[in-house]
């Protein structure tokens, strides 16, 4: 189910962008508009005749005239939310009728103002779908248009319609070669194609007493008048029909239909059975996309919200950290010179101990070194024990998992602050000393260190050695500044005995203890610092399988973690502080906006493929170009090298919906009660620390050092 939800899940997201984009018209749209051309296929009686056509049936076709005093006010292109209602509202002030052509579009989106017109009397007409030029179009493409037309007022009203009125089109007279075989097949279809005899030209925007004595009928005479109540600005012609409705019944004309006018049934067929839940459907459907769609806007917003708030408190406040501990003479306060205990828990590390180890040896601060085998089944603890090392012991263990080990460490650690890191990751000489000296500060809880990627020699590492020092290490910065910090990592962290005693040690109750105990750590008062010069080198997975099953280990465990510490969001003193400030920002920062991130990649495709695409590229250049100066700037930070900035914009489009999709697992998994369960990753033991003296590396001895 988790595997099958988030592709179900991308799936209907697809499926209602492209409704939405067919809906919108701007998928399979065809704006295209043709030039007149010569009418001498076109009968004589049709140019000379009447604005209805009648095609139908085997005697030849006829053009209707609208009989003297009588007025059919047509409407096109609607209907409109804004003006479609006030249109109405004055056919109604003044008890008048008219007729509605409507496009698909449009109907299937406003379904209400359609069942509205029919209640109230008025007549529809099919305007299209899509509204193009019908004689640019097969007859398959005209069939699909009256077919999805005809649906939609089936969806709207319960009702379909014999009336048809083509696109573009205008009088009777100006039929010309292209058009008239169009009529034809359209009055084979059962149609009635109704054209118009006076054009109010409300189209033009000419203004209010133009539009009125444009559509005037002349001598008396029965018109058709063409309006618009969609397609733009259409205020001129709601205030044109206040002054032309008393103005015509003056003069003694009717307001009518056509089907009333010329004297015949109902163009109006109701629609029942399966018909009528197809054209529901559709118009469900259609609502549904329109919806979600608004929703993935809003969300859009959300994200670019969010994304210009973290990266500007990151610039900002990552400034001022480094700042703050660079200047000259900066001091967490006296010295620290007492010995430290180092926890190292390890599970299967036969390539990657015996560099950590040798790399503890070459510490310059005085250590004892202890490392727990959570019941290892390579040797590795035999590996730690042959090295014969100064201060470094081995404590065995059943199997229980990290947090047990650490916890059994604990209790053998001989000294009052502890440093805990991983068994796939090396120190350098002054990581040690450097990683205690906030403890100078008696606020000082826990002190959380720079880990970095020693394996960053493919792109899957390159692109973790980016996250790593943009994402992880420049938000520590932001943290630290903000007295919230979130995690500690497990690669390189310091806490002192007191703190680790009052909140009970490492907790199993997540699959991220470093999380878990770090928010404890707030919530009891503590501080959580940042020492950037505290750098530890750490083996990066190097495939996506087992990228996948850490970062979901890793998000699954920060919910829980999150879950578990909510009670702070209504607490008192420093929790309470943490609650309404700390949670708040890892559940924007690290949960809901990398959720929401993958948003801009699919608005990016939407751009591209229907459009605008070069505004498109341009916004997503921009957010690009921000996350490059922010990228920039932690490089700058942390001395890095800035050639591998270069697989950034792979980095945006690949990895991120990697890890969207990590994290949406890691939701439905906490929302579905499921549960999961330590992996192992596979390690290589290629990582050694700058300066480091290597030592043999096994299997892989032939694998280039990238650190």
């Amino acid at each position: 189910m988790r595997y099958l939800l988030p592709s179900l899940i991308l799936v209907a997201l697809f499926a209602m962008l492209m409704l939405r984009g067919y809906v919108h018209s701007e998928i399979l749209a065809d704006h295209r508009v043709r030039e007149s051309v010569d009418a001498d296929q076109v009968p004589k009686r049709i140019l000379k005749g009447g604005p209805v056509i009648d095609a139908r049936g085997p005697t030849p076709a006829r053009a209707l005239n609208i009989p003297d005093h009588r007025i059919v006010l047509t409407f096109d292109d609607g209907p409109d939310p804004v003006w479609t209602p006030k249109v109405l509202d004055k056919l109604k002030e003044y008890d008048a009728h008219g007729v509605f052509f409507v496009t698909g579009t449009m109907a299937s989106r406003y379904p209400a103002l359609v069942k509205r017109m029919v209640d109230e009397g008025h007549e529809i007409g099919l305007h299209t779908f899509n509204h193009p030029d019908l004689s640019f179009q097969t007859k398959s493409r005209i069939d699909w248009e009256l077919s999805q037309n005809q649906l939609a007022l089936a969806g709207a009203a319960d009702i379909r319609t014999s009336l048809f009125r083509p696109p573009y089109s205008s009088f009777s007279s100006a039929m010309d070669n292209k058009s008239w075989p169009v009529a034809e097949y359209i009055g084979s279809l059962g149609y009635i194609t109704v054209l118009d005899s006076t054009d109010s030209e409300d189209w033009k925007r000419p203004g209010v007493e133009a539009i009125s004595r444009n559509a005037t009928p002349k001598g008396g005479k029965g018109a058709i008048v063409l309006m618009h109540d969609s397609g733009g600005d259409r205020s001129q012609t709601v205030a044109a029909l206040g002054r032309f409705l008393p103005e015509m019944r003056e003069k003694g004309y009717e307001f009518t239909t056509v089907t009333e006018a010329l004297g015949a049934p109902s163009a109006h067929t109701p629609v029942t059975g399966a018909a009528l839940w197809k054209g529901k459907a559709w118009v469900g459907a259609v609502a549904l996309s329109d919806n979600i769609t608004g929703v993935l806007v809003v969300g859009l917003s959300v994200i670019g919200v969010l994304v210009f708030v973290r990266f500007g408190l990151m610039l900002v406040l990552s400034f001022a950290h480094a700042r703050r501990v660079r200047r000259r003479g900066f001091t967490w306060g006296r010295p620290v010179t007492e010995p430290v205990t180092v926890l190292v828990p390890a599970y299967n590390e036969r390539e990657c101990i015996a560099n950590t180890v040798r790399s503890l040896m070459e510490s310059d601060h005085p250590i004892e070194v202890i490392v727990i085998d959570d019941g290892s089944t390579d040797g590795t603890a035999d590996i730690v024990e042959a090295l014969w090392l100064p201060n470094v012991h081995v404590v065995r263990q059943v199997n229980g998992g990290k947090p047990a080990a650490l916890n059994n460490g604990i209790a053998h650690a001989t000294h009052d602050l502890i440093v805990m890191m991983d068994g796939d990751t090396v120190f350098e000489p002054s990581t040690v000393r450097e990683l205690v000296q906030p403890f100078g500060d008696p606020r000082v809880g826990a002190v959380a260190g720079n880990a970095k990627v020693g394996n960053r020699d493919s792109l899957i590492g390159a692109w973790q050695h980016i996250e790593y020092v943009m994402g992880f290490n420049l938000d520590r910065r932001m943290y630290d500044m903000l007295r919230c910090m979130p995690t500690i990592p497990g690669a390189v962290g310091a806490f002192r005995r007191e703190a680790l005693e009052r909140v009970g040690g490492m907790s199993e109750d997540t699959l991220a203890e470093d999380t878990d105990i770090t928010m404890a750590m707030h919530r009891d008062g503590w501080q959580v610092v940042y020492a950037e010069r505290a750098r530890a080198w750490t083996e990066a997975p190097e495939s996506v399988q087992q990228l996948w099953s850490q970062r979901y280990r890793w998000s699954y465990g920060t919910m829980q973690a999150i879950w578990k510490h909510r009670r702070a969001l209504v607490e008192r003193g420093p929790s309470g502080r943490f609650g309404r400030v700390g949670l708040p920002l890892v559940s924007l920062f690290m949960v809901l906006a990398p959720l929401l991130a993958p948003l801009i990649d699919v608005f990016l495709l939407y751009g591209l493929v229907f459009g605008p695409t070069e505004k498109t590229i341009v916004a997503w250049l921009g957010v690009l170009l921000i996350q490059a100066v922010c990228a920039a700037y932690a490089f700058r930070l942390d001395g890095e090298r800035m050639t591998h900035l270069i697989s950034l914009p792979l980095q945006q489009i690949l990895y991120r919906q990697l890890m969207y999709v990590v994290l949406l697992q890691s939701w439905i998994t906490a929302l579905t009660g499921g549960r999961l369960r330590w992996q192992k990753l596979r390690r290589t033991g290629v990582v050694e620390a700058p300066g480091s003296i290597p030592g043999p590396r096994g299997r892989d001895a032939d694998r280039r050092p990238v650190a």
